[in-house]
């Protein structure tokens, strides 16, 4: 028996008998021990996934956040503003508010004269002070006349429509609630806590939600147009993003387009979801995604995938495998992008598309060389595969939708702009925890649709949502 030694024995020294109970032993360990390697490598690439290299959001990355690293191109220029640059500044007011006018010193320091009998200018230097002056709200107390006609009867005015109670609060102070806590992601007490401080004006956390769903019934209508209009538009992000809501995980989905942008929650994240909104299945444009697979089910419109996901995927590759060809990618991409936006009308000739459609490919070789398929393992279902083999199995099946961008001029090159639709969404939710009903997630996605898009198109968010709860809601440019 030689399993007790502790060192190497010498193997001519062995019996044949020996030497067969040796083989027995050790063939089987090296199937575990590839298996072990490739859980070890696995999980070393789990752990050192991060908000740059992966899909995970910044927040999981604790206190050893990963040092920022710039995408950018060194462009050789210096800091700052460049020659020819038009900066801003504060500039001064023609119709100051008020004009203080400080007078000379009571005595001359040179002579010790007093300087109550000169005369005295004004120069024309002057400086100016912006300042907000003290908040403070004001009290309009409506009555109604009554008279007695000749015939003997009785007439009595009437109280404007919206003068509903003996006391209540006005359309400036529900614009200034809905602000804060749907654009400004602020929680409903310290709501109330800012106005109360501010203006010395009491409010309750029960009357802040009471203006948050008056607010959304009267935006409703308009946020339904967005949503119709974007459906009508020849290219438009679709994401989804996880919402908790009544202690239950719900799914926040949204459409968003340069001018516009539509969010919704449901209780679920595929087709069901999609099907039920009804926006998806009847856009014909260039959808852009992330490449999850409901998304795809519908061929009434183009697909473009997210080359910002395939960047942070690739990244992570490259750290973990130390091979050139994920960063050689990753190049690739950035300087066809570099290329679309630097051409006229955002359109490359035909022979550089096909260029870079062979330095596409050439890379996808060189990478599926170094990431074989493993080997069918026997069992029902697909065989697990690594994230490399993946990643480029990917590539190399949706090349048109992940280079679209490069001959589509209309195809963005990121899903960014759904991204940032939905990252004030996750602000909210990390502030206040959590939606308690489906009425305030679904009255948040409302007032947040109409915001975000008047917020695109360059309204005045708080002035807009007055004359929306005096009766006139603004209406943004649909589609």
């Amino acid at each position: 028996m030689i399993w007790g030694m502790k060192e190497m024995p010498d193997l001519k020294q062995l019996s044949h008998a020996e030497k067969d109970e040796l083989i027995c032993r050790l063939w089987p360990l090296q199937f575990e021990l590839a298996k072990l390697m490739a859980r070890v490598t696995e999980l070393e690439t789990r752990l050192g996934k991060n908000s740059r290299n992966s899909n995970k959001p910044p927040g999981l990355d604790g206190l050893t956040k990963p040092a920022p690293k710039s995408s950018r191109v060194v462009s050789g220029l210096k800091r700052g503003g460049q020659p020819g640059h038009k900066g801003t500044t504060l500039e001064r007011s023609t119709t100051p508010d008020e004009v203080i006018i400080h007078p000379l010193p009571e005595i001359c320091d040179a002579c010790g004269k007093f300087l109550d009998q000169t005369v005295t200018t004004v120069l024309p230097e002057c400086r100016q002070v912006f300042d907000i002056p003290q908040p403070s709200y004001s009290v309009t107390e409506h009555r109604i006349e009554e008279g007695r006609c000749a015939c003997g009867k009785v007439h009595c005015g009437t109280f404007p429509a919206s003068v509903v109670g003996p006391t209540q609060y006005g359309p400036g102070v529900k614009a200034l609630v809905v602000h804060l806590t749907q654009h400004h992601m602020m929680p409903v007490e310290r709501t109330a806590g800012l106005i109360g401080d501010l203006y010395r004006l009491p409010i309750a956390t029960g009357t802040v939600m009471r203006m948050i769903d008056e607010t959304a019934e009267v935006l409703a209508p308009t946020v339904a147009c967005i949503a119709e209009g974007i459906t009508q538009s020849v290219a438009a992000g679709a994401d989804e993003t996880g919402m908790r809501v009544a202690a239950k995980l719900h799914w926040l989905h949204t459409l968003a387009t340069s001018m516009s942008t539509w969010m919704g929650v449901h209780p679920k994240r595929g087709s069901e979801a999609i099907e039920e909104f009804a926006f998806i299945p009847r856009f014909a444009g260039i959808l852009s995604h992330d490449g999850w697979m409901p998304y795809r089910h519908y061929t009434t419109c183009q697909h473009a995938l997210c080359n910002a996901h395939h960047v942070r995927e690739l990244r992570a590759i490259a750290e973990s495998s130390k091979d050139a060809w994920p960063q050689q990618m990753i190049n690739l991409l950035y300087r066809a992008h570099a290329e679309v936006d630097a051409a006229t009308k955002r359109c490359l000739s035909q022979q550089r598309i096909d260029a870079l459609r062979t330095q596409y490919r050439r890379i996808l070789t060189v990478g599926e060389s170094l990431n074989p398929p493993a080997p069918s393992s026997g069992r029902r279902g697909r065989t697990r595969q690594s994230d490399a083999t993946n990643l480029l199995a990917r590539l190399r099946e949706y090349e048109n939708d992940v280079l679209r961008f490069t001959f589509n001029p209309n195809a963005p090159f990121t899903n960014n702009i759904a991204e940032q639709a939905i990252r004030m969404c996750k602000v909210k939710q990390k502030v206040s925890g959590c939606f308690r009903t489906l009425k305030g997630a679904a009255a948040f996605c409302t007032i947040r649709s109409y915001l975000a898009t008047l917020h695109k198109q360059n309204f005045n968010l708080y002035h807009s949502l007055v004359q929306a709860l005096q009766g006139a809601v603004p209406q943004p440019r649909f589609g």
